[in-house]
């Protein structure tokens, strides 16, 4: 069971340390990690994924419940605890969505054969192209498949950490996802540039060349700026469906819409 994990400082890009004591995240929360192109996101999530120990660029550490990771639980992929979903992920394994979840359902001893239908059909609450049981996984999209395995990390994953790198840019419903992640009982940490992401997650980092610039907790003006943007985010969804679905946008639509 994973109360918390816990980030110590590392280096930043000059070679100076960074200027916080400790990072603490807790199950249950989500946290998102903001800056520049360039200023560190990824190298943050990637060392949170390796659960590194001073051997990684950034010589950061992290630490569970506060204890050092066993070696086990660092480098065996069935005793790893955490789910990390990146911009660049894809299937290559020539099987059916079924098969291929079937045998992660196999893998984590989940005998129910309903949890491979749910799982299809949490997946198609992220996507627009829905996606059926035989439908072959290679031939999925990019938001396709980052939503199928955001859904299999919820339902089948036991990783009780998820780690999601800019998961906006595949064209997945982002309301949808997190408000679902937020319920799931597991830590989540989103790389996003995007404000309403940002603004929803109770924790935020802010990185700037390399290192933990900042980290700020989600407050009650921002809740609020968060709900406002979150409309204006759905509206400017619906223009994104009209275009998908060839449908001319005009001045007269983007009045009604945005009235």
């Amino acid at each position: 069971m994973i109360e918390e994990i816990t980030i110590l400082p590392g280096l930043d890009k000059t070679g100076c340390k960074e200027n916080f004591t400790y990072i603490t995240l807790k199950a249950g929360e989500t946290i998102s990690i903001v800056g520049p192109t360039g200023s560190g996101k990824t190298a943050l999530i990637t060392d949170i994924e390796l659960l590194a120990q001073g051997d990684t660029s950034t010589r950061r550490r992290v630490i569970i419940n506060g204890e050092i990771p066993a070696d086990e639980i660092r480098y065996n992929p069935a005793m790893k605890p955490i789910v990390m979903i990146t911009q660049n992920t894809k299937c290559f394994a020539d099987l059916t969505i079924e098969e291929f979840l079937h045998i992660h359902a196999r893998a984590r001893k989940i005998p129910d054969e309903k949890v491979i239908l749910e799982t299809i059909e949490l997946a198609n609450n992220f996507t627009g192209e829905k996606i059926k049981k035989d439908t072959k996984v290679t031939v999925l999209s990019g938001g396709q498949t980052r939503s199928l395995l955001i859904a299999d990390a919820i339902l089948i994953g036991a990783a009780p950490i998820i780690l999601l790198d800019e998961i906006e840019n595949a064209g997945i419903f982002k309301q949808e996802v997190v408000s679902l992640i937020q319920n799931a009982g597991k830590m989540v940490v989103f790389v996003t540039h995007d404000p309403v992401i940002a603004l929803l997650t109770k924790t935020r980092i802010i990185m700037e060349n390399g290192a933990v610039k900042n980290v700020l907790y989600q407050n009650e003006p921002e809740i609020r700026a968060a709900q406002n943007l979150l409309e204006l985010d759905k509206k400017i969804g619906n223009v994104r469906e009209e275009l998908r679905a060839g449908k001319a946008i005009t001045f007269d639509f983007l009045a009604v819409n945005f009235a």
